[in-house]
């Protein structure tokens, strides 16, 4: 569990999330290596684990889908980077292509 894994994290530790991501659409729906799933509840749960390192003084960078709800739920996050990704794999070749994700950091990185 993504909770138990960061336990032990601590001031200036660095903390990387990379979770099944939230679903652009009602068909892209990958969301869990798990029969349980990792739906937009579980997104709630680890942004919670987020704010928790964020408040021991853990820097955090997180990425996933820049969909709505994933925009939303870390709008108060110090920044949050759009990028455009390449997907390669998909059962319909025509679908593969660039998609926006995001990366969340609770820290502004050093240029």
């Amino acid at each position: 569990d993504f909770a138990e894994a960061v336990e032990t994290a601590k001031k200036g530790d660095f903390v990387y999330f990379d979770p099944p991501y939230d679903p652009v659409s009602n068909t892209a729906s990958f969301t869990g290596y798990d029969i349980n799933g990792f739906n937009q509840e579980q997104q709630e749960r680890l942004k919670k684990v987020v704010d928790d390192l964020t408040e021991k003084g853990c820097y955090v960078m997180l990425s996933n889908s820049a969909t709505d709800f994933i925009l939303d739920l870390y709008k108060d996050y110090k920044e949050t980077i759009v990028v455009s990704a390449t997907r390669s794999i998909n059962s319909n070749a025509l679908k593969r292509g660039k998609i926006d994700e995001v990366l969340v950091l609770n820290y502004v990185p050093k240029p």
